[in-house]
């Protein structure tokens, strides 16, 4: 009796009939169907949206699904516009950062939520690598990025947490990507420092994480194990550094010599 992936399940109802009437009226399912509705995508401005600079290179796209989402915080301001534009422009100074002062490929993470609660696409290729449930391998955690994607939340979230529509944003998108990865919320959501020595992603938001991560599994129509805090991390903490550089005329997280994220090295 052949068993079908949960997603597969999921994805193609409208094959069930077939399905059951090839199989003798019985298909074993690999994994649980969730109660209620999927979660739904959130909206995500491309690359294009936000008028990315061209990638020097395509980014690598690895034939199989990360295995932790690390939520960063950007340690920009909590001031000043959170419209549409504004997160634009974020997105803007965060990849010239990475590609001019840097010297990287491309915009390190992912995806980056605004304070105004847009989501952008990061790095290149990574929406549809989602959505084919692949990984694009990016450069956000030092020694990580083969198996973790990276959310940039913007704003620094030492002694606040983000403002409501963010956290809503963010929990959305956290959900959608569980879902299509598979993967269950409190094993995969993980700050940046569970993984390297950082502050990243700020003392308030990190404390925030098993809140998060239950908001995610409700939305997953209660998928998890329940735990409260994350597994350890996978490897010992190797980056030694902590500080402030700029993206322009943004105060930006990480690094007094190398600069926001230079963690792919």
């Amino acid at each position: 009796m052949p068993a079908v992936s949960r997603r597969a399940f999921l994805r193609s109802g409208f094959l069930l009939p077939a399905l059951l009437a090839a199989h003798g009226g019985i298909v074993a399912v690999a994994t649980p169907v969730w109660a209620g509705n999927r979660p739904r995508r959130p909206r995500v401005y491309t690359r294009s949206d936000w008028e990315a600079e061209p990638p020097r290179s395509k980014a690598e796209v690895l034939d199989r699904a990360p295995d932790r989402l690390v939520v960063h915080h950007t340690a920009t301001a909590n001031t000043g516009p959170a419209d549409l534009e504004a997160a634009f422009r974020l997105s803007r100074s965060i990849q010239r950062y990475h590609m001019r002062r840097n010297g990287w490929e491309d915009i390190g993470e992912q995806f980056t939520v605004s304070r105004g609660g847009y989501v952008m696409e990061g790095r290149n290729r990574s929406l549809p690598a989602v959505e084919a449930g692949r990984h694009v391998l990016g450069a956000q955690a030092a020694d990580h990025n083969d198996h973790t994607l990276g959310i940039e939340t913007e704003g620094t979230y030492t002694s606040l947490l983000p403002p409501a529509r963010q956290l809503s944003a963010l929990t959305t998108l956290l959900a959608w990507l569980c879902d299509a990865y598979d993967l269950d919320p409190h094993e995969a959501i993980v700050g940046h420092r569970d993984l390297n020595r950082t502050a990243c992603p700020g003392d308030r938001l990190y404390a925030y994480l098993p809140r998060l991560r239950d908001d995610v599994a409700r939305r997953l129509g209660g998928r998890g194990s329940g735990r409260d805090e994350p597994p350890p991390p996978r490897l010992a903490l190797t980056d030694d550094y902590e500080g402030v550089a700029l993206i322009g005329d943004l105060p930006y997280e990480h690094g007094p010599a190398v600069g926001p994220h230079d963690l792919s090295r």
